[in-house]
């Protein structure tokens, strides 16, 4: 082969390298999924989110249906409240409960929607009522080792 010829074929390998770096710093960013469907907002009020950020997944019976696009801190009722992009396919009752939720036992936190059995469904800037805040794995420990230091020594 020829100098130029193995000039070319490395350009080429190098080129698909950095596309394919590209391609993963999307996906781990969450960015990749920037589909440009019609969606509509939601509102939801927390008292923990946990560590739920922006672009998060909002999901339906394990679907992603939607992404986090605001998190915001109500200083009037010392609440997170937390808008939601939803896909415009995509309509839930009134009665919809959300529930902040972790993937695995450490995994990314995500937004859950668990449907209720309204006819009436939620339309654009709606408030979901029913809300589950983020289960902190912090102050579960702490409060079991609170119970047990509580109980005292083992007495025999």
């Amino acid at each position: 082969m020829n100098r130029k010829l193995l000039d070319l074929w490395v350009g080429f390998f190098v080129a698909i390298g950095i596309a394919a770096l590209l391609f993963l710093a999307l996906k781990v960013g969450n960015l990749s999924a920037a589909n440009f469907v019609e969606t509509y907002p939601l509102v939801a009020k927390f008292d923990n989110i946990g560590g739920l950020k922006v672009r998060g997944p909002v999901k339906s019976a394990g679907v992603v249906v939607g992404r986090v696009t605001d998190i915001r801190f109500d200083p009037a009722s010392y609440e997170a409240v937390v808008t939601l992009n939803i896909d415009a396919r995509y309509r839930f009752p009134k009665d919809t409960f959300a529930s902040i939720l972790t993937a695995g036992l450490l995994g990314e936190q995500y937004i859950g929607l668990d449907v209720g059995g309204e006819e009436k469904t939620l339309n654009a800037g709606d408030t979901i009522a029913k809300t589950q805040s983020a289960v902190v794995l912090e102050k579960l420990i702490s409060q079991f080792l609170f119970s047990k230091a509580s109980e005292g020594p083992d007495k025999q």
